[in-house]
Order: C-alpha cells, then sequence, then structure tokens
C-alpha cells in the first residue's frame, strides 16, 4: 500500500475512520493511538437511521447495539411521539468491532497506553511506557477531544445508569427528553433508553451555564427518579459526563498530512453534541478519498465548506439557548422545536439543514420564556428580570 493512516484517539471519530478506510482499502497500513486501555471510553452514541448513508451501512452495521422504531418527548406544554427509525451504539459494541477490524487486517496495529507528546503533518511522537516512539505516515488524524476550555460556552453535564430491573419495564421506545422534571441548573430532562426486557439506561442531563458537575447529586438523581416509576434494581454501569456547547468557533481545515477531527476539529454539533452522523461523514468522505488513492484532506475540502455552513447557525441557536432565556425557562426552546415536522427534526440533529428547513426554525411565535430584554438590550437571559 501506498498510504499509511495514523489515528491519535481511539474515539468515535477515529474508530468510524478506521473501518471505513479498511472496508475502502483492506491493506491499507493504519495505526491507531489510544491512551487508555480500551476503544470508544464508556459512552452510548444514538442516531437515526436515515444517518446512515448507503455507502457505510455495510461496515457500520456491525457497530449498532440495539434499534427502537420511534422515540417520545415530553415537555410541561407538549408530548409527541416520533416514528423515525432510532438506534445506538454501545462503548463495548464498539471496542469490540473496532478492535476485531484492525486485528483482522494485515497491515493495521493498535496501541494502548499510548501518550502523544508531539503532531506534525505526517509524523506524532507519542511515549509507551518508558519509550519514545515516532511514527510516520501520510495521514495523521488528531481526534483527542477539545484540547482548550471554550470560553464562549454552555456546558452539557450528564450522570447516566445502566440498571438492570428486578423485573420487565414494559418500555417499546426510548424516551429522548423527558422535560417535565424540576428545571435545576438549566434545562434539565431524562433520557431513557430500553436496552432489553429488563434493563435501562437512564441519564440525567442538564444545559448549563457552568461546568461543575456534582456526580453524586445526579446519580441520586437517576435513582429517585426510577422509584418514581417503579424501576428497580442494580446499577450494572455508569457513564458521565460535561462537554461544552460553545456559540464561537470554526471547523480547523485539514492540510496535507494532517487532519483535525472530531470536537477538536469543530466536527461535531453544538445545540445537542450529537456528533455521529457528522463523524459518519467525515470517515466516509477520507474512506473514499483513501480507495481512490486521493488525498483525504484535500478530499474534506467541500465538507469543510457544507459543515461551517451549517455550524455557524448551530452556533447562533446555541448562543440565543443560553443567552436569550433563563435557566429555568430554556426547556421552551426544545418544545417548541419539537412541533417541526419529523424530517427536518431529523436533518436538524444530523447538521444537515436545508433552507427550508432553516426557514421552518424561526416560524410562528417565538419560544415560551424569550427575554425580550436579553435580545434587544444584550443582557444574558439570567440576569433579566422580566420574561415573557
Amino acid at each position: 500500500p501506498t498510504r499509511r493512516s495514523s489515528d491519535l484517539g481511539g474515539g468515535l471519530q477515529n474508530g468510524l475512520i478506521a473501518l471505513a478506510a479498511l472496508a475502502a482499502r483492506p491493506a491499507l497500513r493504519v495505526v491507531v493511538l489510544e491512551r487508555g486501555a480500551a476503544l470508544g471510553g464508556d459512552h452510548t452514541w444514538c442516531f437515526h437511521a436515515d444517518d446512515v448513508p448507503a455507502a457505510a451501512a455495510a461496515w457500520f452495521a456491525p457497530l449498532v447495539a440495539h434499534r427502537w422504531d420511534g422515540y417520545d418527548v415530553a415537555f410541561p406544554t407538549r408530548q409527541r411521539t416520533l416514528t423515525s427509525p432510532y438506534a445506538a451504539i454501545s462503548s463495548a459494541r464498539f471496542d469490540a468491532v473496532v478492535r476485531a477490524a484492525l486485528a483482522a487486517a494485515p497491515n493495521a496495529r493498535l496501541i494502548f497506553d499510548a501518550e502523544v507528546d508531539e503532531v506534525a503533518p505526517g509524523q506524532v511522537r507519542y511515549r509507551v511506557g518508558g519509550a519514545t516512539h515516532t511514527l510516520t505516515a501520510t495521514t495523521v488524524v488528531d481526534a483527542r477531544g477539545p484540547q482548550a476550555t471554550a470560553v464562549d460556552a454552555g456546558w452539557q453535564k450528564f450522570v447516566g445508569h445502566e440498571l438492570a430491573l428486578d423485573r420487565p419495564h414494559g418500555l417499546t421506545r426510548p424516551m429522548l427528553m423527558d422535560a417535565t422534571v424540576a428545571q435545576d441548573d438549566g434545562f434539565r430532562f431524562f433520557y431513557v433508553l430500553p436496552l432489553g426486557p429488563d434493563r435501562l439506561l437512564i441519564e440525567d442531563t442538564r444545559f448549563s451555564d457552568g461546568p461543575t458537575l456534582d456526580r453524586a447529586a445526579l446519580a441520586d438523581a437517576v435513582t429517585a427518579y426510577a422509584a418514581a416509576h417503579g424501576w428497580t434494581g442494580r446499577v450494572v454501569r455508569t457513564e458521565h459526563g460535561c462537554l461544552p456547547m460553545p456559540w464561537a468557533g470554526d471547523v480547523v481545515a485539514p492540510t496535507p498530512g494532517l487532519i483535525v477531527g472530531g470536537y477538536q476539529g469543530g466536527w461535531f454539533h453544538p445545540v445537542t453534541g450529537y456528533s455521529l452522523p457528522i463523524a459518519l461523514r467525515v470517515a466516509q468522505t477520507i474512506a473514499d478519498a483513501l480507495g481512490a488513492d486521493r488525498d483525504p484532506a484535500a478530499a474534506l475540502a467541500p465538507l469543510v465548506t457544507a459543515h461551517r455552513a451549517q455550524l455557524g447557525l448551530a452556533f447562533r441557536l446555541t448562543k440565543m439557548m443560553f443567552r436569550w432565556f433563563a435557566p429555568p425557562q430554556r426547556w421552551g426552546v426544545l418544545a417548541h422545536f419539537y412541533r417541526l415536522p419529523e424530517p427536518t427534526i431529523r436533518r436538524f440533529y444530523a447538521l444537515a439543514l436545508t433552507r427550508g428547513d432553516r426557514a421552518r426554525l424561526f416560524v410562528g411565535r417565538p419560544p415560551r420564556g424569550l427575554s425580550w430584554r436579553a435580545v434587544f438590550g444584550g443582557a444574558p437571559a439570567p440576569l433579566a428580570k422580566e420574561l415573557t
């Protein structure tokens, strides 16, 4: 093979790139460097079935751990069942599938416990144990996550428990957002995924002004929510996170020999943190280029332009949510959003809005809780005393 790829970080973005690239070019030389002992961390990634393009269907399918025919949302003023097929990838499934693909490829390597010291186009210096190594590659993909704290940002914080229940729960589809709960610490909702007849993942999620995550308090809240619904059992797994939701930034344009991927590269959804469709588009674009023996950095240029346009609108929406609405009123933004047609909702989550979708976002009465003082006076909504 004439090309070699080095992926820094074994998270969602680089795992997808490795799978897509090896599907397009099985003999490709691929090296994945991961600082931990497993791939994908401890996460659950959800997506709409339409997020997966036909070109990716075959290599992507083994990742899917759960599928549902739709999902529910609930707000104080609106409840809705959506019929868009929905699915999830578990970190355990992700780790197993990517490991197997790399092990089966003749020229692929997976290196754990790797600490990266320096990244340059076509070159990486890293340490394993006490030894320093230098790796050269035609293309380096750096997707190690955000390397700096966002200044102009809100925060998405969550704690989740996977429960093995004493009895079947009876749910047939996920509750994507249950915002009928007390609106503590910003926009707050519970996220419930039925992973089996007697297994649930329940997360307390908050769109907050600050990054402080009280894991114990949110864990207690998950336990209380489960008890209120009659769900009792034991915790078999936990997950937690604190992700910046910025309203400023840009895509890091690829250069020959170096692609900055994932969150660090601007390939994410600032309003929702829903990153899988975007990561999938990046992975398939890179794979298509490698399959045709073209430079993947150059092949990403049109996608950078398209994503940059989508990102600009998403940044504005994020700023509106955090600056124009007081924390207890932010649920009105999402309740207002879920009045839209399902295709628009799917494209919004995929960050692939059409011109018509953009118009629909702003047609009609404004969301409940909008602070006109914040809109016209520039004051952040938490400081405004009068809310409409």
